[in-house]
This record gives C-alpha cells, structure tokens and sequence, in this order.
C-alpha cells in the first residue's frame, strides 16, 4: 500500500540497516560426510576464500615453524593429546598427512597459535572455514553462519571407498577420528563435540550436496534480512 508520508520507507530502510551481514561460513563435520568438498563447492559458488589445509599451511607460518620439519614427524611417536591435535587441524580427509612442525609444537601452543590465526581469518572475511574448532573460536562474532554436516555410516563408508579407501580403512577412520575430535574438544573446550546449540544449521549430507549447498545459502540469505535484534 502507498505510505505518502514515506514512513513504512524509513523504517524499511532502518530495517534493513538493522540486518546482519554474514561473511564467514564455518562447516564443522563428520569424518566422511563430504564436508570438505561441500565447503569448497559454498566458497567457489560465493567467490570466497576457502581455508582448509591452508589453515594448516598459515598456523606454520605465522610460528615460523620449518616445514622441513614435516618430514621428520612421526605420528606414532606423539603423545595422545598432540596427536589429536594434529589429527583435529589437518585437512578434510588426510588422515596421515603430518603437520608442519609437529615435532616442536605441544598442542597448548598449537591451539594459541590456531586461535590467532583463525581470528585473522575471520577479520579477513568471505571466508569458508572448515573445521578445526572454528565455532568454537569463533562462536561470539554475529558475522558467522555455522553448520554441522553428518551423514550415516554407510554414506560416509561410501564416500571413503570412492576417495580410494578400502572396506577396513574406511571403517577405521570412521571409527577413530570423530572419536579424536570429541576427546580434542572437551579436552580444549570444555565442550561436547558437536555442541548443537552453537550451530545455526545441522544436516544431513544423504540428501545430496547441492541440496545442502542450496539450503545453506537460501538460510544465509534469509538470516541475512531478519533484523539482528530480532
């Protein structure tokens, strides 16, 4: 209806000021759910930076750390909370991919050198951000949207055996990782992996990637034009 005093304009104009502006998108997932792979599809579909393994690569940097040193880790040898360290801040699926100066690095020092990094990161914004903690470092900025993907055992087992793993390999790693990531979280936390409450969606990657895709970025763009004190 036409507003001649201009009235339902202006408050459509402060409406829309009020609106949150969202330019992080952290995917927390389950090991073999496609997370990784969801995450790069939202951020080439966005035009935004995707941060994975680069995670990994700029935590190394940033404590000057040589990556020579790669080389040299043995994950066998690690003590179990710096081997979950390592296993909660590789990339999506590798799982015996060491990290850049394992074998200086205590996981306390890891986890303040991950919290800097990941606040650059988010400063930084457009940003999609898998794993690692993210929400839980970043659970206070109103700029972040924050999924958790799953999926049942059997999609998860057959998302590993098209990536090349065999039966025994793939029950193993989603048998043991999601294990490390909770053990991590509570461990540095306080937390349980997941936490619901922190997440503003939780889905089920069986439906099929693009309709997860879909569904994150229509629900970005409807959160997007709710009034953040709403």
């Amino acid at each position: 209806m036409y507003d001649p005093s201009g009235l339902s304009h202006e408050k459509g104009q402060a409406g829309r000021r009020n609106c949150r502006a969202l330019g992080i998108i952290t995917v927390e997932r389950e090991f073999g759910s496609g997370g990784g792979e969801i995450a790069k599809q939202l951020a080439e579909r966005l035009g935004w930076k995707l941060w994975d393994h680069q995670l990994t690569e700029e935590i190394a940097k940033v404590a000057g750390v040589d990556p020579s040193a790669v080389a040299r880790c043995d994950e066998r040898m690690d003590s179990t909370f710096h081997r979950l360290a390592k296993v909660f801040w590789r990339g999506s699926y590798e799982r015996n991919m060491p990290l850049a100066g394992a074998n200086v690095f205590d996981t306390d020092r890891f986890v303040a050198v991950g919290q800097e990094v990941m606040e650059r990161v988010a400063r930084s914004g457009n940003c999609v951000i898998v794993g690692r903690g993210a929400p839980y470092f970043l659970r206070g900025r109103a700029d972040a949207f924050h999924v958790f993907l799953y999926a049942p055992r059997a999609e998860k087992l057959r998302r590993l055996r098209e990536m090349g793993k065999n039966e025994r390999e793939a029950e193993e790693l989603v048998d043991t990782i999601d294990q490390d990531r909770i053990t991590f979280i509570k461990h540095y936390f306080n937390a349980d992996w997941p936490t619901r409450c922190l997440y503003h969606m939780m889905m089920n990657t069986a439906i099929g990637d693009e309709n997860v895709i879909s569904t994150i970025l229509t629900t970005m763009h409807t959160l997007e034009h709710i009034p953040a004190h709403v």
